[in-house]
């Protein structure tokens, strides 16, 4: 546990690709089971959140990311949760492939990202931080 021992640190991912679609995962486990969501997860003990990313990110989606700015935290139950502004590493390969904690990962558009079913609060919070898909 982390921040004076109440929250389990996480982070998470916000990667657009060159098109403007935004990077989800269908999560495979709870919370959320069977919710999609940006990919992330727990930060491993002596790990850094900004390594933390790129380790979830790899796992998840098979994406190599650059962590960029902290788009924002939210507190979920006993999850703090570090959103990281990312790009997609050179190299990096062009299609995610849903592998650890997601059943499927895809880069949706603003109507393929309406029509799924988020995660509680997903939507509100991403467009706070002008972070929804842009087409």
């Amino acid at each position: 546990m982390t921040d004076s021992s109440r929250h389990i640190a996480c982070v998470g991912g916000i990667v657009h690709d060159p098109d403007g679609r935004l990077l989800l995962v269908r999560r495979a486990n709870e919370p959320g089971r069977g919710l999609w969501s940006v990919p992330g997860g727990r930060v491993e003990p002596g790990e850094d959140e900004r390594a933390a990313v790129v380790r979830e990110l790899a796992e998840e989606t098979g994406l190599t990311v650059r962590p960029g700015a902290l788009a924002g935290v939210v507190v979920r139950g006993p999850y703090r949760i570090a959103d990281y502004r990312c790009d997609l590493a050179p190299g990096s390969p062009a299609r995610p492939r849903a592998g650890d904690d997601a059943d499927d990962a895809r880069f949706v558009d603003i109507a393929g990202f309406a029509a799924l079913p988020m995660v509680d609060g997903l939507a509100e919070i991403l467009r706070e931080w002008a972070a929804l898909p842009r087409i």
